[in-house]
């Protein structure tokens, strides 16, 4: 399983979360304490929002803790919104193309978790993207295929609504394809201006999410920090987030919503 960590706030520099805090996301590429595996060594990217409406990207397949690229960026760059990750591969090679984050005009989206038995499925979800959608799949993963999946379904429009479709869409071409559905899917995704996390699994086995505030001068909430698992020690500071649920970061603060593809499966 991957690890992953957003902001959204006052402008901070990224090292804030990647790789100055005792338990960074640099820290937990090699030594993951909430997940099946310890090691998440299959690449790394950060996406960031400044001046402009597309956020800037960088990845690489090198792990995280070896890149001397990734420390220095960090510490430079500063932004009011970005996602960073660290992969371990469960569907999909290890390459540039496959890591995360995934971007496409002006959002940018992350994801730990899987799709039991994409191959089976992959073909008939790529047929549903337009040709624009499809073009713009550059890499092999589970990851990416639902992220176009949800641009197609209207993203743009009804952020947590169209994931919820592409959630509910995956489920029924696996329970079509095989008699059951697995998604597990703790993914991250943001327009640039607000920020979306949400929790889900099938089977109530979703990997962990957590949020809290982040201070900035003289102790002041400058913004909030969404992860895979807490940066420090400081567990009355990290809530963790419930499965079935979706979490909405925007300039007004934090708003916890209830996410529930399989009650639009139904409806279909």
């Amino acid at each position: 399983m991957c690890r992953w960590a957003a902001y959204r706030g006052e402008p901070l520099y990224l090292e804030e979360l990647v790789s100055s805090p005792a338990h960074s996301l640099i820290e937990q590429s090699h030594c993951a304490t909430r997940a099946k595996t310890a090691t998440n060594g299959d690449g790394f990217g950060i996406a960031w929002y400044g001046d402009r409406p597309e956020p800037g990207r960088y990845r690489d397949v090198l792990p995280a803790w070896s890149d001397c690229n990734l420390r220095s960026l960090a510490r430079q760059i500063r932004s009011s919104l970005f996602l960073a990750h660290v992969r371990a591969a469960t569907t999909g090679a290890t390459r540039r193309d496959n890591c995360h984050p995934f971007v496409h005009g002006h959002w940018s989206f992350m994801h730990n978790g899987q799709i039991a038995n994409f191959d089976r499925i992959r073909r008939r979800l790529e047929s549903m993207l337009s040709d624009d959608l499809f073009s713009a799949r550059t890499g092999t993963t589970d990851s990416e295929m639902i992220f176009l999946l949800a641009l197609q379904l209207g993203l743009d429009a009804d952020p947590l609504g169209a994931m919820e479709k592409a959630v509910a869409t995956v489920e029924a071409l696996s329970m079509e394809k095989s008699g059951e559905a697995l998604v597990r899917f703790t993914a991250c995704f943001s327009d640039g201006k607000q920020l979306y996390a949400v929790r889900y699994a099938t089977d109530h086995k979703p990997p962990t999410l957590y949020a809290a505030p982040m201070a900035g001068p003289a102790g002041a909430k400058s913004g909030y920090c969404l992860v895979s698992e807490p940066l420090n020690d400081e567990a009355d500071t990290w809530v963790e987030i419930p499965d079935g649920s979706a979490v909405k970061v925007c300039p007004d603060g934090m708003q916890a919503l209830l996410f529930q593809p399989k009650l639009l499966a139904e409806a279909a």
